[in-house]
């Protein structure tokens, strides 16, 4: 199975590339810095290796470390709509996060001094490959460049000072994407895969993707008519039930906790949680 990553080399710059057990093949320009979504599109299984590096002397960066839009979808699975006391809508809620509020796989997520309710959201990410407007549900999936994990991490009180949601998801360093992109031949099944999220170890988000009740193809037909889409550009695909907020008592990310999000074969994205300093 082919992963690709994006990491800063050892003297600093970023590239991309891809991952071979403990070896990361480069597939940037030699001596520049070099970005996956430039390529995507393309046949990266054809791209040539420049360099290779021990995975242990790279430091990884989120899969897309600059993309033009991160669009995420609320409210997508059932269970979620029903433990927030929602009322099921026709279209699906549709909100922005900043590339600048990720974080990668290890990095620690960081707690804001303005909340003590910073939650987790387990997700699938979709990675836009071809660009398009006004995409047909039916070849979406023909744009897809491949799949990620992400934590949709939430500072609640934010969230909910008025009917946005836009505060509570940009705080920096409380999201966190990666560890790496899938592509779609290597997930044979997308929707048995299942989001789960862990808390200290604790199973507390468990749903097959199949659950999801707009799924991939109708997101990217249903946002691509609002906002052209571009190579790079990501879109979070919502979270299941069992969100931290609504559990009883409520169950939030603390510093010293450790957060795993796994969506099947497509990896585990793994991150500390720390309080800003």
């Amino acid at each position: 199975m082919a992963r690709y990553i994006s990491f800063r080399r050892p003297d600093g710059t970023a590239s991309f590339g891809r991952l071979d057990g403990e070896t990361v093949q480069d597939l940037g320009a030699q001596g520049a810095p070099a970005f996956l979504k430039d390529v995507l599109g393309g046949d990266l299984a054809a791209l040539p290796a420049i360099a290779s590096f021990a995975r242990a002397d790279v430091r990884l960066l989120p899969v897309v470390p600059n993309p033009g839009k991160i669009l995420c979808v609320g409210l997508n699975y059932a269970t979620h709509v029903a433990e927030t006391g929602r009322d099921q809508k026709e279209f699906p809620a549709i909100f922005t996060r900043w590339a600048d509020s990720l974080i990668a796989d290890g990095e620690p997520l960081v707690r804001p001094p303005e909340t003590t309710r910073f939650d987790y959201e387990g997700e699938l990410a979709v990675v836009i490959g071809k660009g398009g407007r006004r995409i047909p549900r039916a070849n979406a999936l023909d744009h897809v460049a491949g799949y990620s994990v992400f934590n949709d991490g939430s500072v609640r009180d934010w969230q909910r000072h008025n009917i946005q949601f836009t505060p509570g998801k940009t705080f920096p360093g409380t999201g966190a994407f990666g560890p790496a992109m899938v592509t779609p031949d290597d997930v044979a099944d997308l929707g048995s895969q299942r989001v789960q999220t862990r808390l200290n170890g604790e199973l507390v988000q468990d749903q097959p993707i199949s659950d999801m009740i707009w799924d991939v193809a109708f997101v990217i037909e249903y946002c691509s008519t609002f906002a052209p889409l571009s190579p790079g550009d990501v879109i979070v695909t919502g979270t299941p039930g069992g969100v931290g907020d609504k559990r009883q008592p409520p169950l939030y990310m603390k510093a010293g906790d450790v957060c795993e999000v796994s969506v099947g074969v497509i990896g585990t994205l793994t991150n500390p949680v720390i309080d800003e300093a």
